[in-house]
């Protein structure tokens, strides 16, 4: 199977008895549903579609809060309806990690793209400004691309780490390092093919 959904839970650390300390992330991946089973010869590719976090009051068409399809790997045998739990992966496996980081709403640019501001002080008007932006009569426009204040946060962010901590009986995985997202937020793990 190459991946699985789950919940992020926060961040713990792991002490070595060589002394160093290895912070991970805790992700809780409840046993994930195969909903579909999709294959060459009816669907054009093959690839398993997972669902996780079962509906209090499943609807006829929606029976999980959450669906992902996952490419097939070759020798996979599931059918409608296993289970996929944390087991698949081992630990100091390097897998694929996505997730939607925090939003952060309007911001400006010092703050968005770490631009340096103006002087702050002797009078100075200019503080948090872009400054400059463009050009004058000739091209008469703004680039495109150009870094302004704008929307920041709320994307998808994918990462790469290792598998530190599992914990098979409570569905437990940890991924080294931070990932991107508050607490609670659905995390998809990949396997790196």
């Amino acid at each position: 199977m190459p991946g699985i959904l789950g919940k992020k839970i926060g961040m713990t650390r792991l002490l070595q008895d060589d002394g160093r300390v290895i912070p991970f992330t805790v992700i809780q991946c409840e046993p994930n549903e195969v909903v579909q089973v999709k294959t060459a010869e009816k669907d054009g590719y093959p690839a398993v579609v997972l669902g996780f976090d079962k509906l209090k009051k499943p609807s006829k068409n929606k029976k999980f809060r959450h669906i992902k399809e996952f490419t097939a790997i070759e020798g996979d045998t599931l059918k409608k309806g296993d289970n996929v739990k944390v087991d698949i992966f081992k630990l100091e496996e390097t897998v694929n990690i996505s997730s939607t980081s925090k939003g952060k709403g309007y911001q400006g640019v010092m703050k968005r793209y770490h631009f340096a501001g103006g002087p702050a002080s002797h009078g100075s008007h200019m503080k948090r400004e872009p400054g400059s932006i463009g050009a004058r009569s000739k091209p008469g426009r703004i680039h495109k691309g150009k870094k302004m204040a704008g929307h920041m946060g709320l994307e998808t962010v994918s990462i790469r780490n290792k598998v530190v901590y599992i914990d098979a009986d409570k569905n437990l995985i940890g991924i080294k390092g931070p990932i991107p997202g508050g607490k609670g937020n659905t995390v998809t793990i990949r396997k790196i093919s």
